[in-house]
């Protein structure tokens, strides 16, 4: 860049190369970073390149990459079918980069963007997309906070038992888990990626999705969970995978429940040091509902119910982050 707005030569250009300089003096505003050369034959100025990866540039929002990413981003029968996650976003990627690296299938990176250093060692595809094309993959006006996004493998710890075996599934992930997360018709992406990533700083043991939850691979669910559901075991089945997972675990089934409702208050326990004190031994299964309706009818005759005490105007706070706070009896 130093260079680029060096001065001309003591000979003063005459007035009809004039024009030219200014063009030169205003084009450094303009210049991209050194990995320019991707577009051109100058490979040897690909400096901030590492690796063996793959090098590629997209300008077309009509490019078949393009249309598989934003399917990736919309769709969640689409991310099933492919086993791919389209990860929005530099700070969640490397997130994610620290505990598995080599789940990136490919990288978009924005015109003008360094590789970053942490990505050195990958191996995969680098593809480097217009501004146009950053939006409509991303689903956003702007691209100031969009600098990179990855097309992941999804999880091998993420099992759908509608389209997998299901008992054999859940011995293999659940089989021997101590502490289960079942969530109850979460809606809400950003609170179902907040409560995955509270389950894994917790130290559960995985995460059962019931019908009606939102998927977990949703961009604000990923984006909420900041990794851990790339790394907490999550089964998404139904309560008829559940009752048989319970029964061949031993697990005691508890559900989070507020103590003013009126759908079976009447069997709440309230949440002691000594309830929580006898569970320590014990294997455990905590069901937490949704934002709106609470607890399903399934839910509620199939576990005993437990409350934490609350001062009476704080009661009709919504039922899924009151009962969030159940999370202290692990």
């Amino acid at each position: 860049m130093l260079l680029a707005r060096a001065p001309p030569p003591p000979a003063m250009p005459s007035a009809a190369s004039s024009p030219p300089q200014r063009e030169s003096i205003l084009r450094p505003h303009r210049v991209p970073w050194p990995r320019a050369s991707v577009a051109t034959a100058a490979a040897p100025k690909a400096g901030p390149f590492r690796g063996g990866q793959n090098h590629k540039q997209v300008a077309s929002v009509a490019n078949p990459l393009v249309k598989h990413c934003v399917k990736l981003r919309l769709s969640s029968a689409y991310r099933r079918s492919c086993r791919r996650i389209l990860l929005v976003g530099l700070v969640p990627i490397l997130e994610m980069c620290s505990f598995e690296f080599s789940t990136i299938e490919t990288l978009l990176l924005l015109d003008g963007i360094e590789l970053p250093e942490e990505l050195y060692g990958f191996s995969g595809n680098v593809v480097y997309v217009s501004a146009a094309v950053m939006k409509k993959v991303s689903g956003m006006q702007s691209v100031d906070s969009t600098e990179a996004i990855a097309i992941i493998h999804m999880p091998k710890y993420f099992r759908d038992l509608d389209s997998d075996q299901g008992g054999a599934v859940l011995d293999e992930w659940l089989g021997s888990a101590k502490r289960i997360l079942v969530l109850d018709g979460i809606q809400d992406p950003g609170n179902l990626g907040t409560l995955i990533r509270s389950a894994c700083a917790f130290r559960w043991d995985g995460v059962f999705l019931l019908p009606a939850c939102c998927d977990p691979f949703n961009e604000k669910a990923l984006r909420a969970a900041r990794g851990a559901s790339l790394q907490l075991p999550v089964v998404s089945g139904n309560w008829s995978d559940l009752h048989a997972l319970m029964a061949k675990s031993d697990m005691k089934m508890l559900a989070g429940h507020p103590e003013s409702s009126s759908n079976g208050s009447e069997r709440t326990h309230v949440l002691s040091k000594e309830l929580a004190d006898s569970l320590m031994s014990e294997s455990v299964c905590l069901v937490l509902g949704s934002e709106g309706n609470g607890l399903s009818a399934e839910t509620l005759q199939a576990c005993e119910l437990v409350n934490i005490p609350m001062q009476e105007e704080f009661r009709a706070l919504p039922c899924g982050w009151y009962i969030y706070s159940c999370f202290i009896i692990c």
